[in-house]
């Protein structure tokens, strides 16, 4: 998509900090973090949302699952705990059309979230 910020991030045409990169999926760190650890884990080609993952390879899938425990690992996060998540539309808070997850970690994290 033209218009999209990650797909733009994607693209190198908006500077991020790379975290992880493959054939298939983007990992970068949140411009307005929300925890200490706060990644994007987003998949190269475009999807518009959750409710759209049926049209996403599964072996693109599989991979982002895959790396998310490696990620957590990589910095620090994977024996203390952290939280994943995916915002689906508006009432869900996704504020980027372009299926992505949230990693979260490095603090003890509240719940309800929101």
């Amino acid at each position: 998509m033209e218009n999209c910020i990650f797909c733009k991030i994607i693209k190198g045409e908006i500077p991020a900090k790379k975290e992880y990169e493959s054939d298939s999926i983007f990992v970068f760190h949140d411009i307005t973090p929300q925890a200490p650890i706060h990644l994007l884990i987003i998949p190269k080609v475009h999807i518009n949302s959750m409710n759209d993952i049926a049209s996403l390879d599964p072996k693109v899938t599989n991979e982002i699952f895959q790396v998310i425990p490696k990620l957590a690992e990589k910095n620090g996060i994977h024996e203390k705990g952290y939280r994943l998540v995916n915002n689906c539309g508006s009432y869900g808070g996704q504020t980027v059309g372009h299926l992505h997850f949230h990693l979260l970690g490095g603090r003890h994290l509240q719940w309800p979230p929101g």
